[in-house]
């Protein structure tokens, strides 16, 4: 009896390309009423915060870590709070690298990404 599907490469996930309305969409979202650069940035934490899909495992510098929570410093930079093992580590959400499939979410962090580039 002849196995299928044995010399198959394995599918490599993609990801799905958020569109630039559905960006321009969330922009909007977090950022309604808001009066300046401060309030813009609270109103993007809010967002991730009740939409990002936490925990989430991730790879960076090749070890996996586990993003427990987002935050916002005292500085209004928006944070992943990233564990491994014992050791916990804040890093910027612009450089958080994001899994592939990614989060319930993560829309939102490609938004602020985009929403970054141009304040």
């Amino acid at each position: 009896m002849e196995k299928r599907g044995t010399n198959k490469k394995p599918q490599k996930l993609r990801v799905k390309a958020v569109t630039q309305a559905r960006i321009d969409e969330l922009i909007e979202e977090a950022t309604v009423d808001c009066y300046n650069e401060s309030e813009q940035i609270s109103g993007f934490f809010c967002m991730l915060e009740e939409r990002l899909a936490v925990p989430f495992t991730t790879k960076m510098l090749g070890q996996e870590v586990v993003v427990e929570k987002v935050d916002l410093t005292e500085g209004d930079e928006i944070v992943a709070v990233c564990r491994q093992g014992r050791h916990r580590q804040r890093v910027g959400i612009l450089d958080l690298p994001l899994p592939n499939p990614r989060p319930d979410g993560s829309d939102w962090i490609e938004a602020y990404r985009h929403w970054a580039r141009w304040r």
